[in-house]
C-alpha cells in the first residue's frame, strides 16, 4: 500500500512538473515571428523581443458601453491611457492599472450652451489640457485634465489657406510652448501649426508629389491645356518627442491607401527620403530623420515576401501602410502596419532591431491596428476592429538590445560591447549588434578590430570611416615613403609614355614591314590622335590583326581584373564573374558591331572591310586597360568618400571608347559627320536585329532538342 502512495505521488509530481514546463513553453510562444533584414534584403529571424501578454477589453476597463472603431490612443507621462472611441463620440481615461476613470462626451460650450463630441478620432494630453479631435465638428476641443471644458480651436482662417482646404482634425500634438500640430483629413498642404491661441502658422511637413512623366512633358509644352492636377498625399497620423520633434505617418505617394504603389516601391529601393513614409520634422517642417540603416524606415522591405506571416490573412504583397509611431526611451521607437499588423522598431540611427506581428485573431495578432504607444517598455496597439488593446511585454532579447543602445547613449562603450556580445550571444545573425559592436570600436580607435564587425554587418560606410583613419595614420608614419612611391610613379609613367612617343615617331618613316610591338604601341598614338591614327592604321598599315586582338585581350584582362580586384568597399557583395563571362562582355559586343557594322557599311557605300572595321574597333579598346585597371587599383586604397572620383574614371573610359569607335568607324569608311551618324545608327539597330535572330535560333534549337529528347525517351520506354 504504501509502494503504491509513493507511485501516485511521484506520477503527480511528474505531470505537475510536465504541465509547468508546458506551461512556461506556451507563454514563451509567440504566433508570430521575429526578424530583421540583411542587406540583401533577406530575412533573418531572430528571438521574440516582445511577446503578447493580454489583451484589454472593454470588460477590462469596467466601461458600462463597450468600445466602438477606437481611432486613436495617447498614453500621458504619468501613465494614464486616452482613447478617441470614434464610435461612441467620446474619449475614455484609463488609470495606470487599466481601470476607467473619467468619459468624456457632452459638455457645456462657451456659450453655455450642452455640446457633443461627434466621431472624435483623436486625442492628446500634456500636463495641462486634454486635446480632442472632434472630427466631425471640423474643432479641437480643449478640457483640462479633470475633463471639464476648457476652450475650442475652429478652422484657422489665413491667406495661404484656399478654398478648397479643410478643416478636419485627425490626430493632434503638442510641443512643450502649447503650438499645436494638427492632422486634418482631405489637407494636402501638410500639418497644421496652431498657436497655443489659435491662430494659424502655417503648414509644415508637406509630402513631395508624385506627377507622371508624360503630364510634366505636356504641361511644359502646353502650359495651358493641361488640366490634370495631382495633390500631395495626406498624412494619416502625428506624435512628438521631448524634444519636439514631430513624426508623421502617411500611407505613400497616392492620395489612397494602394497595395501597388509603385512610386513608394521604387523610392524605397532606391532611398529616396522624399517619399519616406515616416518622417521626422522639426518646427520649420524639414525632415531630420536619421536614416543610417540598410534601408529607409519604412516597415517592409520585402514586398512579396510572406514567409515571416503565419496567418494565410496576412499573405500582404506591396509596402507597408503606415498608421501610428511610438516613442520609446533612449531614441528607440516603432511603427505599425495596418495591412499585415506587423510592429517595426528602430533605434535613433534609424536601424531596424526587429519586427513581429500578424494578422488574425489569436493573442498577440491584430485585425485592423490605428494607434501604438509605450507604457513603460510594454507596447500597447489600439485595434480598431476587436475594439480592445493588446499589450506586448519586452523579452529578456528586446531588453539586452535596449539595454546596448542605452549604454552606447551615455558612452559607457565597454558595457555596451559586453551588452552587444550578449545580443549576438542569443542572435548571432543581428547585423545592428555586429554595428552597434563596430561603433563602440570605432570610437575607442580600434580601428581593425571595428572593420571586422562592420564586415559581418555588411556596413559598408562603417567599414570604409574605420578605413580612413587607417589609412591616415599609416600616411602621416610613412609620409616619405609615400612621396616617394609617388614620385616613382609618375616618374615611370612619364619615361613610358616617352619611350611611346619616340617609337611612334620612328615608325611614321618606316617602310619595312613593323614588329609586333611597334603595331601595339602605335594604339598610344592612335586614342591621342584619332583621326590621323585610324587614317594611318588603315592606309599606312600601322597596325595588324594581331595587334588587334593583343588589345582585345588586354580589354578583357582590364575588365576580369575590375570584377576580382575591386575592393570590398566598391564591391561588398562580392559579385564575380568568371573569366569566360568576362570575356563574352567584350568579344560579343565587339563581334556585333563589327558584323553589323560591316553589313550597314555595305549599303552605305563604305569603304572599310570587314579586316579594316575589327581592327579599328578593337585598338579603340584601349582605354579600357589604360584607365579602369588604374581605377580598379585605385579602389583597394580609397574610401567611400573617394567613389565618385573612381566612378567618373570608369566612366571616361567608356565614354572615350564610343568616341573612338565613332571617329575610326568614320575615318575608316570615309563618311561625312551626318552620314557616319546615321551608319551608327543603323549599326546599333543592326545589332539589335542580330541578337533578336540569334535568340530564335537558339530557341528553336532548344526546341528541337527538347523533341529529339522526348521521342527517345518514348522509344526507349515502349521498348521496354
Amino acid at each position: 500500500m504504501k509502494k503504491k502512495i509513493i507511485k501516485i505521488v511521484s506520477l503527480s509530481v511528474c505531470l505537475i512538473l510536465i504541465m509547468t514546463a508546458f506551461m512556461s513553453v506556451s507563454a514563451a510562444s509567440t504566433p508570430y515571428s521575429t526578424y530583421t533584414y540583411s542587406m540583401d534584403k533577406e530575412i533573418l529571424l531572430s528571438p521574440p523581443a516582445y511577446a503578447p501578454n493580454r489583451t484589454i477589453t472593454s470588460y477590462d476597463m469596467n466601461l458600462s458601453t463597450p468600445l466602438k472603431a477606437p481611432g486613436d490612443m495617447f498614453v500621458s507621462k504619468d501613465m494614464k491611457i486616452y482613447i478617441a472611441d470614434t464610435g461612441n463620440s467620446r474619449v475614455v481615461v484609463l488609470d495606470s492599472d487599466n481601470q476607467v476613470i473619467m468619459e468624456i462626451s457632452k459638455f457645456v460650450n462657451e456659450q453655455g450652451v450642452p455640446d457633443a463630441l461627434n466621431a472624435c478620432e483623436g486625442v492628446f494630453a500634456n500636463s495641462q489640457f486634454i486635446y480632442v479631435c472632434d472630427t466631425l465638428n471640423a474643432r479641437i476641443v480643449v478640457f483640462d485634465l479633470e475633463g471639464n471644458f476648457d476652450h475650442t480651436i475652429y478652422s484657422p482662417e489665413a491667406d495661404v489657406m484656399g478654398d478648397d482646404t479643410l478643416f478636419r482634425p485627425k490626430n493632434i500634438a503638442v510641443d512643450s510652448s502649447g503650438r499645436m500640430y494638427i492632422v486634418s483629413k482631405s489637407t494636402y498642404s501638410g500639418v497644421f501649426a496652431i498657436n497655443d491661441d489659435g491662430t494659424f502658422q502655417g503648414f509644415v511637413g508637406v509630402q513631395k508629389t508624385q506627377v507622371p512623366l508624360d503630364v510634366r512633358i505636356r504641361r511644359m509644352i502646353f502650359p495651358n491645356t493641361v488640366s490634370e492636377t495631382y495633390n500631395s498625399v495626406e498624412f494619416n497620423n502625428i506624435a512628438i518627442d521631448d524634444e519636439d520633434f514631430v513624426y508623421v505617418t502617411t500611407f505613400g505617394t497616392t492620395q489612397t491607401a494602394s497595395k501597388t504603389d509603385t512610386t513608394l516601391e521604387a523610392a524605397i529601393n532606391s532611398g529616396n527620403e522624399n517619399y519616406a513614409t515616416v518622417k521626422r520634422l522639426n518646427a520649420a517642417g524639414d525632415d531630420v530623420m536619421v536614416r543610417n540603416g540598410f534601408f529607409m524606415p519604412v516597415g517592409e522591405i520585402s514586398f512579396m515576401s510572406a514567409a515571416v506571416s503565419s496567418s494565410a490573412n496576412a499573405a500582404v504583397t506591396g509596402p507597408s501602410q503606415l498608421v501610428d509611431v511610438a516613442l520609446g526611451e533612449d531614441g528607440i521607437w516603432s511603427t505599425i502596419d495596418v495591412n499585415r499588423s506587423r510592429i517595426y522598431t528602430y533605434d535613433s540611427e534609424g536601424q531596424l532591431l526587429y519586427a513581429f506581428g500578424d494578422v488574425g485573431s489569436q493573442l498577440g495578432n491584430l485585425k485592423k491596428p490605428t494607434a501604438i504607444d509605450y507604457f513603460g517598455t510594454d507596447l500597447y496597439v489600439l485595434d480598431s476592429t476587436l475594439a480592445s488593446i493588446t499589450v506586448y511585454k519586452r523579452q529578456e532579447y528586446g531588453d539586452k538590445i535596449a539595454e546596448a543602445i542605452r549604454y552606447n547613449n551615455i558612452r559607457d562603450y565597454d558595457s555596451a560591447f559586453k551588452s552587444w556580445n550578449e545580443v549576438l550571444q542569443r542572435n548571432n545573425n543581428f547585423d545592428a549588434a555586429y554595428v552597434g559592436i563596430g561603433n563602440n570600436l570605432y570610437l575607442q580607435q580600434q580601428y581593425k578590430e571595428a572593420m571586422k564587425y562592420y564586415k559581418s554587418a555588411n556596413d559598408v560606410e562603417g567599414y570604409s570611416d574605420c578605413y580612413k583613419e587607417l589609412r591616415k595614420n599609416w600616411i602621416e608614419k610613412f609620409i616619405i615613403l609615400v612621396i616617394i612611391i609617388i614620385g616613382v610613379i609618375i616618374f615611370g609613367l612619364a619615361k613610358f609614355f616617352g619611350f611611346v612617343k619616340k617609337k611612334n615617331e620612328a615608325g611614321i618613316a618606316k617602310v619595312e614591314k613593323r614588329t609586333f610591338w611597334e603595331e601595339v604601341l602605335f594604339g598610344f598614338h592612335l586614342i591621342l590622335h584619332p583621326f590621323d591614327g585610324f587614317w594611318d592604321l588603315k592606309h599606312e598599315k600601322r597596325g595588324s590583326v594581331r595587334g588587334a586582338i593583343f588589345h582585345v585581350a588586354l580589354a578583357v584582362v582590364a575588365m576580369t581584373y575590375q570584377g576580382s580586384g575591386t575592393a570590398y568597399i566598391f564591391n561588398p557583395n562580392a559579385k564575380y564573374s568568371s573569366v569566360l563571362m568576362q570575356m563574352a562582355t567584350v568579344i560579343v559586343p565587339l563581334m556585333l558591331w563589327c558584323v553589323a557594322n560591316w553589313c550597314i557599311t555595305t549599303l552605305f557605300d563604305g569603304e572599310g572591310n570587314f579586316k579594316d572595321i575589327f581592327i579599328a574597333t578593337s585598338y579603340s579598346l584601349l582605354p579600357l586597360s589604360l584607365l579602369i585597371i588604374p581605377a580598379t587599383i585605385y579602389s583597394n586604397v580609397a574610401t567611400l568618400d573617394e567613389q565618385m572620383i573612381i566612378t567618373l574614371i570608369n566612366t571616361l573610359a567608356f565614354v572615350w571608347v564610343g568616341l573612338l569607335v565613332f571617329f575610326g568607324t568614320m575615318t575608316t569608311h570615309g563618311y561625312s559627320m551626318g552620314k557616319n551618324i546615321l551608319a551608327t545608327l543603323g549599326t546599333i539597330l543592326g545589332m539589335v536585329f542580330i541578337m533578336f535572330i540569334a535568340m530564335l535560333f537558339f530557341n528553336l534549337v532548344r526546341r528541337m532538342i527538347s523533341f529529339v529528347t522526348d521521342v527517345v525517351v518514348e522509344i526507349a520506354y515502349r521498348i521496354k
